[in-house]
């Protein structure tokens, strides 16, 4: 079984650029799910939250350093709103996905019949619980290569403006007619629970300016606001 399994995590590791090899124990902790720890290892706590919490800390001291060396030019309040949707959960799942992650994570029943390896949860945890095994097993130069190279999309989108926020966007650019007020609405959801759609809208006094999908509410309402600014702005 543990000869199968260490199989898996090089067929994983075999799709990253890595000069070195990584510790094999740590990859399969950051890609154990708390529920597989607690229905087959009761008392043993050797799962992927402690290196999610590392992961994230890496994730984001990386993309800080990169955009503060990078851009200069930047305020401090540009440099936060980018970092924030370069590492927001919507981002880091596109990452994870890419990485064909839910196939490696070890995960108890009950999750696993629920759908688990597709929850947008578990993905990004697992992302960054990978990357903070990396960081521990192969050091922060080796890491952030890494990094940079898995968000590169992302920190190009959050470069050219896409920078996640369009609901604060929206507000700020309506706000430029007092009487002007926002609200939004779930239009509609569907899908299994671990794979929800929904479908927002956005409306401006009452109006419907534009709808957006995602696979949380918030995700949606963001689309929807993004959709709403490039009408707006013609």
């Amino acid at each position: 079984m543990q000869n199968k399994r260490n199989e898996a995590w090089r067929q994983l590791l075999s799709k990253l650029p890595l000069s070195k090899k990584p510790d094999l124990g740590l990859i399969e902790q950051a890609l154990t799910h708390p529920s597989a720890v607690y229905e087959h290892l009761p008392g043993q706590k050797i799962h992927n939250q402690r290196l999610e919490f590392l992961g994230d800390a890496v994730i984001g001291l990386v993309i800080a350093e990169y955009l503060y060396q990078h851009y200069p030019q930047k305020s401090e309040g540009e440099l936060t709103k980018m970092r924030a949707a370069i590492v927001c959960e919507a981002a880091l799942v596109q990452s994870a996905q890419a990485l064909e992650l839910g196939k490696y994570l070890l995960l108890g029943k009950g999750e696993k019949l629920t759908g688990g390896a597709e929850r947008v949860s578990n993905l990004v945890d697992a992302f960054e619980a990978l990357l903070g095994a990396l960081y521990l097993s192969l050091g922060l130069k080796e890491v952030s290569k890494l990094i940079l190279l898995v968000l590169q999309k992302q920190i190009q989108e959050a470069l050219q403006g896409e920078w996640g926020d369009f609901k604060t966007e929206l507000q700020e650019y309506i706000q430029q007619n007092p009487d002007s007020s926002l609200h939004y609405q779930i239009l509609r959801e569907s899908g299994p629970d671990h794979a929800k759609q929904f479908l927002a809208a956005v409306f401006l006094n009452g109006q419907k300016l534009a709808e957006g999908q995602g696979r949380t509410k918030k995700e949606a309402e963001q689309q929807a606001a993004k959709e709403a600014l490039k009408d707006l702005r013609g």
